[in-house]
């Protein structure tokens, strides 16, 4: 059976009347990127002051603090639009429409992008009146980059809801905190050297490492090599995979034990 456009974009506009309506809503999802960019571009200024280590540091970290921003904000955008649904009882109703999950998925992977970008685009602004910096340039390859860590940030938004679907409103901490736990792995600021033998043998299961390793070689190196993207796009696309499978698994073991009318209770 073919997935339904009119329902998909129904549940699209639903969200996005949400945000559109509430300038609280809009308001945080601006404020937070914002400041936290401007955070970081002045520490990294104050370590180009004291630093030699790299030839561009403002430039290398603020660029990877974006990118890191871009990957936190579009897995916590997944995760709240399901958490909408829960706070606000309309899970089991989406179901009575009918949905399918596969439309509800798609519609939520499209609706999270619209909020990451309303919340990153004005921060990606600031950067260069007040640093001189400008992450576009990265050219070409910033696309691929953004590309492979949405996808990641969905797989982890999708892990976290199939949580949310398995115990309830309970696993909701984990939306926030699960990639605080990851970033250590990740090797946003710096290399993978720095970490010990076992972290980094773990740190290379992971698609972050080569997304930010790639960024940094583009920053300081001017090079650009294509099989740490396509690595990360290898990994990606297992970790979706069981992301999607999870999904559907929490959601049938929910239906099963009838807790999905009394999920959002």
């Amino acid at each position: 059976m073919k997935m339904n456009f009119n329902r998909m974009y129904g549940l699209f506009l639903r969200h996005f009347f949400l945000i559109k309506g509430s300038f609280p809503r809009i308001l945080d999802l601006i404020y937070w990127p914002s400041i936290q960019i401007i955070l970081w571009g002045f520490i990294s200024k104050f370590f180009s002051t004291y630093s030699d280590y790299y030839n561009n540091t403002v430039g290398v970290i603020l660029t990877c603090a974006i990118l890191y921003d871009f990957l936190f904000r579009s897995s916590i955008s997944f995760n709240m639009l399901f958490l909408e649904e829960i706070w606000s009882r309309n899970f089991s109703n989406l179901f009575i429409a009918p949905m399918r999950i596969s439309e509800i998925i798609t519609s939520l992977v499209f609706t999270a992008l619209v909020r990451t970008l309303i919340g990153l685009v004005p921060a990606i602004l600031l950067t260069s009146p007040l640093f001189g910096i400008s992450i576009l340039n990265l050219g070409l390859p910033l696309f691929l980059l953004f590309l492979s860590l949405y996808i990641f940030g969905i797989t982890l938004g999708l892990f976290v809801s199939a949580g949310l679907l398995r115990f309830g409103p309970s696993f909701e901490n984990i939306a926030w905190s699960s990639l605080f736990l990851l970033a250590p792995l990740g090797c946003i600021y710096y290399p993978i050297e720095i970490l010990p033998e076992l972290f980094q043998n773990l740190a290379k299961a992971l698609p972050l490492v080569f997304i930010f390793d790639e960024a940094r070689n583009i920053l300081v190196n001017n090079t650009f090599d294509l099989k740490n993207i396509l690595y990360a796009f290898y990994l990606n696309a297992i970790y979706l995979i069981i992301g999607v499978l999870l999904f559907y698994y929490s959601f049938f073991q929910a239906r099963k034990k009838g807790s999905l009318i009394n999920i959002g209770e």
